[in-house]
């Protein structure tokens, strides 16, 4: 192989998507994030099947990353199924943007869109109470055709690891009554009475992460909605820091007692004195480290897309 050119293989590996790296002496890092096709269509194919078996859509988005975590040409990939917009993790995400992007979403969709957590079951009434309003016209439309009301029929989707499963248990937790599986829907597929009139499907509709923009890429891979497998730490622990430093540089210095170096990698494992050979810093770990703090939220709560 040249000096200078890297080599990239893709391959699925245990359900996860896998790169493997081979570097020639002198080489670069590929920095770019990759998905494997088959993933992508297995998921389209997947979600389209319980797409057909629902009424009501929820959502959910990442309120740190609103534009990231959405899928783009959604009224296509959801047939213009009446939907809620779930911008969820918004403890996480800055407390001075979370009502503007709300309105922004509400603006460009035309859908409701609620602000929720993961922590506690403080909003479940809120979503139960929308579902139930914004399928009102799903059953009158029955009425109207001479069929008997039924409780309206909801899934919950979104991207890897926006909070899909909190959203779905927090709902359950209201009613536990299983409806069972109905006619034409696998044995997996089980239905939930959450309400009188709302059935819950109590598995998680996947997104498929259908991306090319290599910006909202890296923005899924620091909330953790892609595999670690597809990326490399390190230049996605660099990459958030410069984004961090643009908008919440303070927060950083504060949090990583930087106060009169540059917000880097190195910096920041020699003040915690991680060292490796020769003393350099162990850029490795800290990496990891980084990415965490901003997942748990213990640098600060902030929100990476723009308007």
């Amino acid at each position: 192989m040249p000096q200078g050119i890297f080599f990239c293989g893709i391959f699925k590996y245990n359900g996860n998507i896998k790169v493997a790296h081979a570097k020639a002496q002198g080489g670069k890092m590929n920095n770019h994030i990759h998905w494997y096709p088959g993933h992508i269509a297995k998921a389209e194919r997947l979600l389209k099947e319980k797409l057909n078996l629902v009424d009501v859509v929820l959502e959910v988005l990442d309120a740190r990353i609103p534009v990231s975590s959405s899928y783009g040409s959604t009224e296509v990939l959801f047939k213009n199924k009446p939907r809620i917009i779930l911008l969820n993790k918004c403890d996480l995400s800055d407390p001075s943007e979370n009502l503007k992007w709300k309105k922004i979403i509400e603006e460009k969709t035309g859908a409701i869109c609620l602000l929720t957590t993961n922590a506690g079951a403080k909003d479940t009434n809120l979503i139960i109470n929308k579902i139930i309003e914004i399928s009102k016209p799903v059953i009158d439309k029955m009425v109207l055709k001479g069929l008997l009301p039924r409780p309206v029929r909801v899934m919950v989707a979104g991207m890897p690891n926006v909070g899909k499963s909190s959203t779905i248990n927090r709902l359950i937790k209201k009613s536990k009554t299983k409806i069972g599986a109905k006619a034409g829907v696998t044995r997996q597929q089980q239905w939930v009475r959450v309400h009188e009139k709302i059935e819950l499907l109590d598995t998680p509709g996947i997104i498929p992460m259908k991306q090319e923009n290599q910006e909202a890429a890296l923005k899924l891979a620091f909330v953790n909605s892609i595999g670690e497998n597809s990326y490399d730490n390190e230049y996605a622990a660099a990459e958030l820091l410069k984004i961090l430093s643009t908008k919440y540089e303070q927060n950083l210095r504060d949090y990583y007692n930087l106060d009169n170096c540059d917000i880097t990698i190195e910096n920041i494992a020699l003040k915690r004195n991680w060292i490796v050979k020769a003393g350099k810093p162990d850029i490795t770990r800290c990496a990891q480290f980084i990415l965490t703090n901003f997942r748990d939220g213990k640098i600060g709560k902030f929100t990476l897309d723009e308007y």
